[in-house]
C-alpha cells in the first residue's frame, strides 16, 4: 500500500504494509541510518524522532500510524554547518562514548527544550530517563541539555 510521508521536510512516497514499524521505514526505505536500532520495544530510546516536534520511539510507532505528521530525524535536526544547539552542546561537552545511542538522545533532549525552555535538573531527567546509556555519560547529557537551553535562550 502506497504511503506518502514528509520526513525531514520531504515527502517520500513508500509502498511499504501500514503496521511496519516507522524505524524499517527510514533506514531500510529511505536509507536515513541516523536512527538506531536498540530494543524494539521503546524502552531504550535509541530509535527515538520526532512527529510534529514530539518525540517518539520509532520502533513501536508504524507506518500507518504517522498520517500526516511531519517525521525529523537526527539528519533533519541540524547540518554540519549549522548544528542544532542540542548537537553543538553534545560536542562541546563530549557527551559521546561508543555514540550508538546518542541520536535517540538528542532527539530527546531537543524534544524536551522545545517545551521547556528551561529545565531542572529533576526535569531533564525525568524526560531522558526512558533513553539509555550503556556508556553512562549521564551527567555530560544532563550538563549539554543546560548548556543547549542556554544557547537556545539566546537566539
Amino acid at each position: 500500500m502506497a504511503t506518502t510521508l514528509t520526513v525531514n521536510g520531504t515527502p517520500h512516497t513508500v509502498d511499504l504494509p501500514p503496521d511496519m514499524p516507522l524505524l524499517w521505514v527510514l533506514r531500510d526505505a529511505l536509507h536515513l541510518t541516523g536512527t538506531k536500532y536498540g530494543c524494539g520495544v521503546a524502552a531504550c530510546g535509541a530509535c527515538t524522532v520526532h512527529l510534529d516536534g514530539v518525540a517518539v520511539r520509532s520502533c513501536q510507532t508504524a507506518l500507518g500510524d504517522v498520517g500526516t505528521a511531519q517525521v525529523t530525524t537526527i539528519e533533519g535536526l541540524g547540518q554540519p554547518a549549522t548544528l542544532h544547539a542540542v548537537q553543538a552542546a553534545w560536542v562541546e561537552h563530549q557527551v559521546a562514548q561508543c555514540g550508538y545511542c546518542q541520536s535517540g538522545q538528542i532527539m530527546q533532549a531537543a524534544s524536551l527544550l522545545a517545551e521547556n525552555a528551561t529545565p531542572t535538573d529533576a526535569d531533564i531527567d525525568a524526560a531522558m530517563e526512558g533513553n539509555l546509556c550503556r556508556c553512562g555519560t549521564y551527567p555530560r547529557i544532563r550538563a549539554a541539555i543546560h548548556d543547549a537551553a542556554k544557547r537556545l535562550q539566546e537566539v
